[in-house]
């Protein structure tokens, strides 16, 4: 009877063994994953971008800024005229269209968390991306490796048969 321990494990699979159809689907596949990645690496850096930019908003609201107009940004690209009446308290976006009051003190806390958050994902994700690369980079070698010995190998069966 077979037990838990005695399951196989995941085996891995020498480039090498493969044929050329099986190395270009490896690299098929591993160019959607690599794309899936850098799209992902390139998300949360805008996400990142966004808020340093919130913390710096933070920062410039002091209390010689209240009653003071303003422009506020709706979109990255419409503003509508404001007036700051609580320099003291924000309205943090925390995602999906929901907002709470919060402190400037406790809004910086929340973005600072966020960016290093976001920091520890990214670092994260930048290193599975260097992986994927580098299993790309050794799929493509073996595959040109092999295209390059059939190509040898169809010449000396090319040059044999003219020979006779």
């Amino acid at each position: 009877m077979s037990t838990p321990s005695d399951a196989p494990t995941s085996s891995q699979i020498s480039l090498t063994d493969l044929t050329l159809e099986q190395l270009h689907q490896v690299r098929q596949q591993l160019d959607q994953e690599l794309q899936h990645l850098t799209n992902a690496f390139q998300e949360l850096r805008l996400a990142q971008v966004k808020f340093a930019a919130a913390l710096e908003s933070l920062d410039s609201l002091k209390k010689a800024n209240q009653d003071k107009n303003i422009l506020i940004p709706l979109t990255s690209s419409l503003y509508v005229p404001g007036k700051i009446k609580d320099p003291e308290h924000v309205l943090v976006d925390i995602g999906t269209g929901y907002y709470v009051e919060k402190t400037t003190k406790q809004a910086k806390t929340y973005y600072n968390q966020k960016n290093l958050t976001l920091r520890s994902s990214l670092a994260t994700l930048q290193s599975q991306i260097e992986k994927k690369e580098d299993n790309m980079r050794a799929a493509m070698s073996v595959y040109n490796q092999k295209v390059a010995r059939e190509g040898g190998a169809r010449a000396a069966r090319a040059d044999g048969g003219e020979d006779r």
